[in-house]
């Protein structure tokens, strides 16, 4: 599925809706926007606090480190 989306002049886009409900994207989510080799990426961002305590998703120490400096 392709979508086209417009940039405004102040860098911001719209996320269609279809892709909003599917990725579980609400307002006042935060994105993180990574570049790769095939463009733009952006991910939902997890809530530190979400998953503080949470070993089955997340066992490793080093992958709780990862999250928490992204935020």
């Amino acid at each position: 599925m392709k979508n086209i989306v417009k940039v405004t002049k102040n860098g911001q886009i719209t996320i269609p809706k279809k892709l909003r409900e599917k990725f579980g994207i609400k307002k006042g989510d935060k994105l993180i926007v990574e570049a790769t080799e095939k463009g733009i990426l952006f991910r939902k961002s997890r809530r530190f606090k979400d998953i503080a305590g949470i070993d089955a998703e997340y066992g490793a120490p080093e992958e709780i480190n990862k999250l928490r400096e992204e935020h």
